[in-house]
């Protein structure tokens, strides 16, 4: 392990990569405590205390939403935006023939648009989650003035964790939306250690084993279900060229138990927050049905069965959405046949590929009810427990192992990259 860091360090360029990312962190982080001006702390620490859901929010804020900083809804938006023009590449054929056909151009063109979606989406929740908070008693009286100036400031924060974001992609070392994600888990760590220690009883401490026996079988599913894959033998044709024989030597391709990530995950909570945060505002109004029904809702997402049955069947959900995405078993089908290869006992062309798919619906089943356990684990236990820590303490597990395991892939690809180069 120690001798990968150094050779890490050792590439000029992948160092400079590293450092680089590093630097976008410290800033996003400095960005993140930057905070509103007329918040009344008491209050604030109580409401995010007394709300799971404006606590799960706050992960993707990077913890900017509990310091109502000018980050306040950090990428939201932006993943909102992402699940909306995914869910559209299903609705509108030309919009999947762009972002699947089209290359490097459609799907720049795909991310502008996506871009550009998330400006009035992040005005739209700038707006509501202000009025929450200003109903609460969190913020004081806001002028029109005042709430058109934190509006503008909230939205151009999320562009700018956005822009972040890219920069971070662009390097090729993980994904920056998600490392923005990871590093505000990270950092809210040592906050969570000392309330631990703080509010400690020796009483308890079955209650405390039981929580890192979760979290340890939580990191062990994750690992388990990223590194799983089915191997499905490839053979190639022997070509003869000249005096040569090409082909002809068995290979495999490796197929994913979890194809889509931690996506599913990040997916599933945001959809997850929104008709409660709907809801909580919707019963400040003085209209008392539409009150009435929102207190209702908002009840039933309090309700912790029915919010852990919810997530386990969006993530289920999502992972096989996302993957449909991402895997297309006819572009695969197709270069395969056009390189020679085929599966032994499947013909070429689309019966390739409706075996691809038939194999990939049914790992992808076994990895999707997988992942949902995991992530509705820590609920069950809370269940019996009563532990609000392990709610937010399950969802950030599953965050922050999954983009650790990617990150650290993709850094090891391009060390291999360079071990060819100087070879």
């Amino acid at each position: 392990m120690f001798e990968k860091i150094i050779q890490i360090f050792k590439v000029k360029e992948l160092r400079n990569k590293i450092l680089f990312i590093l630097a976008l962190l410290v800033v996003f982080r400095i960005a993140a405590n930057v905070p509103l001006p007329g918040v009344d702390t008491s209050q604030l620490k109580s409401f995010f205390e007394n709300n799971q859901f404006f606590g799960l929010l706050n992960i993707f804020s990077g913890g900017g939403l509990s310091n109502i900083s000018i980050v306040l809804l950090g990428v939201g938006p932006y993943i909102t935006a992402s699940i909306i023009m995914q869910l559209l590449t299903m609705i509108i054929p030309k919009l999947e023939q762009l972002y699947k056909e089209e290359g490097e151009a459609g799907r720049q063109k795909f991310n502008m648009w996506t871009r550009w979606i998330t400006v009035p989406l992040a005005g739209m929740q700038t707006f509501g989650m202000i009025s929450l908070l200003s109903s609460q008693g969190v913020l004081g009286a806001l002028t029109s003035y005042d709430m058109a100036i934190i509006i503008i400031v909230a939205t151009a924060g999320t562009v700018f964790l956005m822009w972040l974001g890219e920069l971070i992609t662009e390097k090729g070392i993980g994904n920056g939306v998600s490392i923005i994600i990871f590093a505000g888990i990270v950092a809210s760590l040592p906050t969570g250690a000392t309330r631990l220690i703080a509010t400690f009883d020796s009483t308890k401490i079955f209650i405390y084993l039981l929580f890192v026996a979760i979290a340890i079988i939580t990191v062990a599913g994750v690992v388990l279900i990223t590194e799983g894959q089915r191997n499905i033998p490839i053979s190639y044709a022997k070509r003869i060229r000249g005096m040569k024989m090409y082909g002809g030597t068995p290979t495999h391709l490796p197929l994913r138990v979890n194809q889509a990530g931690v996506i599913p995950i990040i997916f599933a909570i945001s959809i997850m927050l929104f008709p409660g945060m709907i809801a909580s505002f919707l019963s400040q109004v003085n209209n008392q049905t539409m009150a009435g029904m929102a207190t209702f809702v908002s009840n039933i997402f309090q309700n912790q069965w029915f919010y852990g049955i919810m997530y386990f069947v969006l993530v289920v959900l999502f992972t096989y959405f996302y993957t449909a995405v991402i895997f297309d078993p006819n572009k695969i089908s197709d270069n395969l046949q056009k390189q020679g290869g085929y599966i032994p006992g499947i013909r070429p062309g689309q019966f390739t590929a409706e075996y691809l798919h038939k194999v990939m619906n049914r790992i992808t089943l076994t990895g999707s009810l997988f992942l949902g356990l995991i992530a509705v684990l820590p609920l069950i236990v809370q269940g019996f427990t009563g532990i609000q820590a392990l709610t937010v303490g399950g969802t950030s597990i599953l965050i922050v192992v999954a983009v650790v395991i990617e990150t650290i892939k993709q850094i090891e690809s391009q060390l291999v990259m360079r071990d060819y180069e100087g070879f």
